[in-house]
């Protein structure tokens, strides 16, 4: 496991490309990374970062593609702790100073990394204050009673049986347009609940970027399953 007293044995280099890959929250071909960040991942860098189990890299076709592990998403959530490569330049100090800042934000309104960077598909919207004829305003959040009954309804539909297993992602399919923090707190309270397992694959490797974008983090683990059985 890669601790931060290793960071600054990566290059900055090396630190960029896990952070752009954080933030895209996506797998990314060495033709994106180029566009996005004006470099990409190939030669010793690659090969570090897939040594310390911190990438996964498809080499089936060209241009190769990258994608953050479960390792390098836990890593790059503490870059900030970590001390800055004894070579970087400013760019790389200002960088552990903002993710040292979105750290701090994440932690306050009780959002993992993960949650923050995915993308949603969001069509281009009206101004802001107005709703274009025909179209539903845009969705509420709802009170957490309301949404744990989404929750159980949706997992009666997908489950074969009480407690089987249910892929989140195919849960927050079922759960449409409700507002992404209060269905990770919902799920998180949830927990706590009698009949109630939330856990993380244990496969990691199994794991689509889908997977990986519908996950709920408790305590100090991305979960990815979930399961209702008697109470």
């Amino acid at each position: 496991m890669t601790s931060t007293a290793d960071l600054p044995h990566l290059t900055p280099n090396q630190i960029n490309a896990l952070v752009v890959l954080m933030v895209e929250a996506r797998e990314l071909t060495n033709t994106e990374l180029k566009e996005l960040a004006g470099f990409s991942l190939t030669g010793a860098d690659n090969a570090k970062l897939v040594k310390l189990g911190l990438v996964q890299t498809d080499r089936s076709h060209r241009p190769f593609s990258h994608e953050l592990t479960d390792e390098g998403w836990r890593v790059v959530r503490q870059l900030h702790a970590g001390a800055p490569p004894a070579r970087s330049g400013s760019a790389t100090r200002s960088l552990f100073t903002l993710l040292a800042g979105v750290h701090r934000s994440l932690s306050r309104l009780g959002l993992s990394h993960a949650d923050f960077f995915t993308q949603q598909s969001v069509a281009p919207g009206p101004a802001a204050g107005s709703t274009p004829p025909g179209a539903a305003p845009a969705p509420v959040a709802a009170q957490p009673e309301a949404v744990e009954a989404l929750i159980r309804a949706a997992y009666r539909e997908l489950a074969r049986e009480p407690g089987a297993w249910v892929g989140l992602a195919d849960l927050r399919e079922r759960l449409g347009g409700q507002d992404r923090p209060t269905v990770d707190a919902t799920l998180r309270a949830m927990v706590h609940q009698d009949g109630v397992r939330i856990i993380p694959v244990a496969n990691t490797k199994s794991l689509t970027p889908r997977d990986r974008a519908a996950a709920v983090r408790i305590g100090d683990e991305e979960n990815h399953t979930l399961a209702i059985g008697p109470a």
